[in-house]
């Protein structure tokens, strides 16, 4: 995965947080077994922390400190992208909403913008405060992607998952399926608290995987406005390869494994290994929204 060196970077569209204390304290979810648990429940759920049951009513994200944040001192350009995992991000960012608006606009709808936060630790939102347990989230609340830099780690050591910039790339498109879900009023579906391989949660979550392929299909299509040329350059086959083991790696049916030793399907919420590397692929080569239709 390669970015445009001369590419300008929007870091507008990110609010780097990290390092701020949240008004109201701690969320309840911590470390340890606690966390393990929230991750099961709540790793890439398509809604707020205070519908998992992880908050303490905590307030809005904490302010920045005065000046430029760390992402607007250092993500300027695409060979910032290429070399710092938060640049990278920032260029995602940019390029997911930037095909998302071409699509919308293209339908005859239009497309509103969502920052992503970056965190540590904990982070207070419209939907209640969360740590970083409960992994990268979005909050329909104030339609906001929530995201500690840290996990990607995690999704490497806890999960299996082999890594690489283009898995960091689905995990961030992924979370923008559940705010185009949301634009398009689909994403309450997830939230009648049913579980299972066929329950609408598992539905919604499998459709922000093929709107992830649906992205990745034509990332190498959305171009910067400074240059004119694509932002992201180069995608692989191996880029995709590794998407495609990060899907798989938070399969319900792997984290059941990996964390309590056996399989429960009744409890599913995200959709199994096979499915979610699926239906990224049902997006990816299609590159067409109308073929997510994960309900049907």
């Amino acid at each position: 995965m390669q970015f445009d060196d001369d590419a300008s970077l929007d870091t507008s569209e990110v609010q780097d947080v990290r390092g701020s204390r949240i008004p109201g304290g701690g969320a309840t979810v911590g470390g340890g077994i606690v966390g393990v648990i929230a991750l099961l429940v709540g790793l890439f759920f398509g809604v707020g922390p205070d519908q998992l049951g992880l908050t303490d009513g905590g307030g809005q994200p904490a302010a920045t400190a005065s000046g430029l944040s760390e992402v607007q001192r250092s993500c300027r350009s695409g060979q910032d992208a290429n070399t710092r995992d938060d640049c990278r991000i920032v260029a995602v960012v940019n390029s997911v909403q930037d095909y998302w608006d071409q699509e919308f606009e293209r339908r005859g709808a239009t497309y509103t913008s969502s920052p992503t936060y970056f965190f540590s630790e904990q982070v207070g939102t419209a939907c209640g405060s969360a740590t970083s347990a409960v992994g990268p989230f979005y909050c329909p609340g104030d339609r906001k992607v929530y995201l500690d830099l840290g996990f990607f780690d995690e999704l490497r050591s806890k999960f299996g998952a082999s890594g690489g910039p283009f898995a960091q790339a689905y995990v961030v498109a992924h979370e923008y399926g559940h705010h185009v879900q949301d634009l398009m009023g689909t994403l309450s579906r997830s939230q009648d608290g049913g579980t299972g391989a066929d329950s609408n949660a598992v539905r919604v979550e499998l459709q922000a995987d093929c709107y992830a392929g649906v992205w990745a299909r034509h990332a190498t299509t959305t171009k910067d406005e400074s240059t004119g040329r694509p932002l992201i350059t180069n995608l692989t086959d191996a880029d995709i390869a590794d998407g495609l083991d990060a899907a798989a790696a938070v399969g319900d049916d792997r984290i059941q494994e990996r964390f309590q030793g056996r399989v429960t399907p009744e409890s599913w919420t995200h959709g199994s290994a096979q499915q979610r590397q699926s239906w990224f692929r049902q997006g990816y080569e299609s590159g067409d929204m109308a073929r997510c239709d994960t309900f049907r």
